[in-house]
């Protein structure tokens, strides 16, 4: 557990004296608030590792422990250069695209989106290490709770004749967003990725022959038909 503690050290360094304070002052007046929050966040981040790591029912000891630890590593890192360096960093311009005012969650997504690639990289490179392909992207999945598997579903309901090269580009796009995702800590942020690569998908739909606004109509009508038909009747309709 010696590197799970310098981990901690390192993330509690980023913090920093308080400014304009001498380091003594600051030291006194902030450590325990961060040291709690700081044990609080270390966890949180052991407990969803450990839940993850069992999903994947590694064989071997070590390995698991290995694992888990690259997990905890990447969580603590994001949660710490996210609170080293908040949204308010990105000045309250506008969105390039929509001329709209950047909202809290586009400030939050550039600011965070800023940090290091290495972040990324050790994460990817230490469950390739350590696990085959199939089960590192089991723990993306985990980690995203499994937004590539619900959003493709959605396709399908939506989309009942999607082709078989229609699924590899939505799921191709579905999966970059599932791993670009995993470098943000909330669901709102994770959400937000996955939507940039959905309207990628919406925009190759529209490209090749679909007319994604007219399916997406057409299924949330028959759906509420549904619905209407199973109050009137009673009953339940197992349609997707």
């Amino acid at each position: 557990m010696k590197q799970y503690v310098t981990t901690a050290a390192l993330l509690v360094g980023l913090c920093g004296p308080a400014y304009g304070q001498p380091a003594s002052a600051a030291a006194r007046q902030a450590a325990s608030p961060r040291t709690d929050q700081l044990a609080s966040a270390e966890r949180e981040s052991q407990l969803k590792a450990a839940a993850w790591v069992a999903a994947l029912h590694l064989p071997d000891a070590p390995q698991q422990a290995a694992v888990q630890q690259i997990i905890v590593t990447h969580l603590l890192a994001i949660r710490a250069y996210e609170q080293a360096h908040p949204y308010t960093e990105t000045p309250a311009g506008i969105n390039p695209t929509t001329g709209k005012p950047l909202s809290l969650l586009e400030r939050q997504l550039i600011a965070a989106s800023a940090r290091p690639p290495a972040v990324h990289e050790q994460l990817l490179s230490g469950l390739r290490q350590h696990l085959p392909p199939g089960q590192v992207e089991a723990v993306l999945d985990q980690y995203t709770i499994g937004k590539v598997a619900f959003t493709l579903r959605g396709y399908h309901a939506i989309i009942p004749d999607l082709t078989a090269t229609e699924e590899e580009v939505l799921l191709a796009n579905l999966k970059r967003a599932r791993e670009q995702a995993v470098d943000f800590t909330t669901m709102k942020q994770i959400s937000a990725i996955f939507e940039i690569y959905k309207t990628q998908n919406e925009q190759y739909l529209n490209t090749h022959g679909r007319n994604w606004r007219a399916l997406f109509t057409a299924y949330v009508k028959a759906a509420n038909a549904r619905k209407v038909a199973e109050k009137a009747t009673g009953e339940k309709s197992t349609s997707p």
